[in-house]
């Protein structure tokens, strides 16, 4: 597909997603016209990109880990403190997680108070 259709698929922009592959983070293939074409699997790669720059993680941390979320045998292994960093990366995104659960425990509850007519 091309790189509109992806853009109107995913929701991001053009802009962003030639962003993401000057970042090394997309690979679309190039046609002879130098149109740039992006395979089915990109849809959900672009949509996990997205996800991860939500949690806070840099276009960097990205670039190294993707490949081990799409499968373990593409990792590759960094030097320690990278990973130290990555781990730091996931405590605070674990903590976020936390937090956002507690709020939702708390609408919860309000709406669960909430005379059942409203």
């Amino acid at each position: 597909m091309r790189i509109k259709q992806l853009s109107e698929r995913t929701g991001v922009s053009s802009r962003l997603l030639r962003y993401y592959e000057e970042q090394g983070l997309l690979r679309p293939r190039r046609e002879e016209n130098g149109y740039r074409d992006y395979e089915e699997s990109q849809v959900a790669r672009v949509e996990q990109i997205r996800s991860l720059l939500d949690a806070g993680l840099t276009t960097e941390i990205i670039r190294a880990v993707l490949p081990c979320l799409a499968e373990a045998a593409n990792c590759q292994y960094p030097a320690p403190d990278f990973v130290s960093r990555v781990r730091q990366e996931r405590s605070r995104m674990a903590e976020r997680l936390a937090c956002l659960a507690k709020n939702v425990q708390a609408i919860d509850d309000y709406l669960d108070r909430l005379p059942k007519n409203s």
